[in-house]
C-alpha cells in the first residue's frame, strides 16, 4: 500500500466518543433484527413454501451468505470507521453518485421498516391489555404506533447511552421469553406430553436434501431477510470505545448469536407443532403470520404459568418491535448525518445536539418522515402497508450487494498479500455479493407476479412496484441536491479509490 496526498479532513461530527463497548454494539445489532417477531412472522411461510421439517436447514444455510457480507462490513469498518458505513464505503469504491444512491437505498429500507414496526407496536400494545377488538381498529393502532415512534425518537435524541440501556432491557426480555418457549416445548416433546402432532428433532432437518429447486428458492428468499439489521452495530462505530475493531466484531457476533437463536426456536416449534395443515401445525395458513402466538397456549397450557407466559409472548413481540424501531432510528440518523458531514446533503442535517451529542436534526427528521409515511400507508390501505414491508427485501439485497463488492474493490490491490486478505476481503465478500445479487433478481421476478402480494398495479405485483419506485425516487432527489453539494459530487470530499486512515488517504 502506498500513501498519497492527504484527503480533506472532515471535521469531527460531534458524536459522543467512547460511549459503547462491544457488548452494547452487539445488543444494538441483534435488537435491529427483531428476533422474536422475525422468526414468528417468517417460519410459517417457510414451511408453507414446501420445506416441511427442512425449514430448519434454510434458516441455517441462509446465515452463510449473511456472514460473508458481515466480513465485508468488518473489513471496511476497520479501514474507515465512519457512521455513514455503506454510503461512505460505496463512495470510496464506486464514486459519489453510487455512494449517494447507496445511502438513499439504506434510508428507504429503514423508512419502510419503521412503518412495519409502528404497525406492530400499535397492534401488540392493545393485545397486551386484552383489547383484541381494538387491535383490529386501524385508526386506534395507527395512533398508538405513532406514539411509540415519537417516544423512541425522543430516546434516541436524549443520548446513545440512554438508547443502549433501553436496548439491553428490550432485547433481554425478548430473548428470555424465546429461550423459555424453546426449552418448555422441547421438554414436552422429549417427555411425550406434547401431543400426537409432535416429532422428535433429527439432524437431517439441518440439510435441505429432497427439496425442489423452486421450493429452495422460495425458502431462501424468505429466510435470508430475517437476519437483516445486524449492521446497525456498525452505524454507532464513531461512538464506540474501539471504533475500528469492536463494531465489526459485534456485527459478526450478532449474526452468530442470531442463527443460534433462530435455530433453537425453529427446531422447538417444528418438533412441538409438526408441519401439519390443521390445528397448531406450522403448515396451517391460519397460523403463518405469527406462529409463536398460535403455539403459546399449546406449549404453556392454560394454568397460571401458561397464562403468564402467554402474556410474555405478546410482550416479547411488542419489545421486539420497539427495539427494532429504536435501533432503526439510530443508524438512519447517523447515515444522514454522515452524508451531510461529507457534503452530500445540506449542512443543516449535520447538526449534533451540544449536550446529548446525538444527531438532533436527522433523528427528528427521520422520525417525522417515518410517521408521515406510516400514517399515509395505514390510511391508504392495510394491503399497501403489507406490500411496502415486503419491498424492503429488494433494498436489503442492493445494500448487501454493493457493500460486499465495495470491499472487494477497495482492497483489490492487497487481496494477494495474505491468505486472510484473499478470503475475508476478497473471496467470501464476493460470494456474498453474487448471492445477494441473485436474490435481488429472483425477488424482483417473484414480487412482480400479480399474486405475489396484497396489491397489483397494472398487472404487476405491488411489492415490486413499491420497491422499484421507492428506489427510483432517489435519482431526482440526487440531482436536486447536486448543485448545493458540488464538492461532494466532484469527488473532492470523499476521494474515490481510497480509504481514509488516521487523516491520510491510503490507496487501496
Amino acid at each position: 500500500m502506498t500513501e498519497a496526498v492527504a484527503a480533506p479532513v472532515v471535521p469531527a461530527k460531534g458524536l459522543r466518543s467512547n460511549a459503547l463497548g462491544m457488548v452494547s454494539s452487539t445488543v444494538i445489532g441483534m435488537s435491529s433484527t427483531a428476533p422474536a417477531y422475525s422468526i414468528a412472522a417468517t417460519l410459517g411461510f417457510i414451511v408453507l413454501a414446501g420445506t416441511g421439517f427442512k425449514a430448519a436447514a434454510f434458516v441455517l444455510l441462509s446465515f452463510v451468505p449473511v456472514l460473508f457480507v458481515a466480513f465485508a462490513f468488518r473489513e471496511l469498518n476497520a479501514a474507515e470507521p465512519d457512521c455513514g458505513t455503506n454510503f461512505t464505503w460505496a463512495t470510496r469504491a464506486f464514486g459519489s453518485r453510487v455512494g449517494w444512491m447507496t445511502g438513499w437505498v439504506v434510508l428507504v429500507e429503514q423508512l419502510l421498516v419503521m412503518s412495519s414496526q409502528s404497525a406492530l407496536t400499535g397492534r401488540y400494545t392493545l393485545l397486551l391489555f386484552g383489547l383484541d377488538d381494538l387491535a383490529n381498529n386501524r385508526a386506534v393502532t395507527t395512533a398508538i404506533g405513532c406514539a411509540w415512534l415519537l417516544a423512541l425518537c425522543w430516546l434516541c435524541y436524549r443520548g446513545i447511552e440512554v438508547s443502549a440501556r433501553a436496548q439491553w432491557v428490550l432485547l433481554g426480555i425478548e430473548l428470555a421469553v424465546l429461550a423459555i418457549f424453546s426449552v418448555v416445548a422441547l421438554s414436552r416433546v422429549y417427555s411425550g406430553t406434547a401431543g400426537p402432532q409432535a416429532t422428535t428433532p433429527r439432524w437431517d432437518w439441518l440439510w435441505p436434501n429432497g427439496v425442489s429447486v423452486g421450493t429452495a428458492v422460495s425458502a431462501v428468499l424468505l429466510a435470508v431477510f430475517i437476519y437483516w439489521g445486524w449492521e446497525s452495530s456498525l452505524s454507532v462505530n464513531e461512538e464506540s470505545a474501539d471504533p475500528r475493531h469492536a463494531p465489526g466484531r459485534a456485527a459478526i457476533l450478532s449474526t452468530v448469536l442470531l442463527v443460534l437463536n433462530y435455530l433453537l426456536v425453529t427446531v422447538a416449534a417444528l418438533a412441538f407443532a409438526g408441519v401439519g395443515e390443521h390445528g397448531i401445525g406450522l403448515a396451517n395458513e391460519a397460523n403463518a403470520e405469527d406462529v409463536l402466538a398460535g403455539l403459546g397456549g399449546a406449549v404453556f397450557g392454560t394454568s397460571g404459568f401458561g397464562k403468564v407466559m402467554g402474556v410474555l409472548l405478546i410482550v416479547s413481540v411488542l419489545t421486539s418491535g420497539a427495539a427494532t424501531s429504536q435501533a432503526t432510528i439510530m443508524p438512519a440518523a447517523r447515515t444522514t448525518l454522515s452524508m451531510a458531514s461529507h457534503g452530500a446533503l445540506p449542512k443543516v442535517f449535520g447538526r449534533v445536539h451540544p449536550k446529548y451529542q446525538t444527531p438532533s436534526v436527522t433523528t427528528w427528521a427521520f422520525g417525522l418522515v417515518s410517521l408521515a409515511l406510516y400514517v399515509l400507508l395505514a390510511l391508504w390501505s392495510r394491503n399497501v402497508l403489507a406490500d411496502s414491508v415486503d419491498a424492503v427485501g429488494l433494498t436489503i439485497a442492493i445494500e448487501f450487494t454493493v457493500t460486499a463488492l465495495a470491499c472487494v474493490w477497495v482492497f483489490r490491490r492487497t487481496l494477494l498479500s495474505s491468505v486472510r486478505n484473499f478470503l475475508l476481503r476478497g473471496l467470501l465478500p464476493f460470494v456474498g455479493a453474487v448471492f445477494f445479487l441473485a436474490v435481488l433478481v429472483l425477488a424482483a421476478i417473484a414480487y412482480a407476479k400479480p399474486d405475489a402480494g396484497e396489491t397489483t398495479v397494472f398487472g404487476v405485483g405491488g411489492v415490486a412496484v413499491i420497491g422499484v419506485v421507492a428506489i427510483l425516487v432517489g435519482f431526482p432527489l440526487m440531482f436536486a441536491v447536486q448543485r448545493a453539494c458540488r464538492d461532494f459530487f466532484a469527488g473532492r470530499r470523499l476521494t474515490r479509490g481510497a480509504v481514509a486512515r488516521d487523516g491520510q488517504t491510503i490507496e487501496s
